[in-house]
């Protein structure tokens, strides 16, 4: 997520992973998963130094070669 919004995303799609949580738990399952990728989201955040969205950058990024 943290790289798609970095790179100008307006949007993210989840993909798979709501699938294997809705298969496993129900809907349960579903408000796990998606409270796991936003933890995931924040700590990213948080460890790049962004207080808020605005925050987030292409600069945030590093390209490694």
């Amino acid at each position: 997520m943290f790289k798609a919004l970095a790179l100008g995303a307006s949007a993210i799609c989840l993909g798979r992973p709501y699938v294997y949580g809705l298969a496993i738990a129900g809907e349960h399952g579903v408000r796990e998963v998606i409270q796991n990728i936003l933890g995931e989201f924040d700590l990213t955040m948080a460890l790049a130094g962004c207080a808020t969205l605005e925050d987030v950058a292409k600069a945030a990024l590093k390209r490694v070669v």
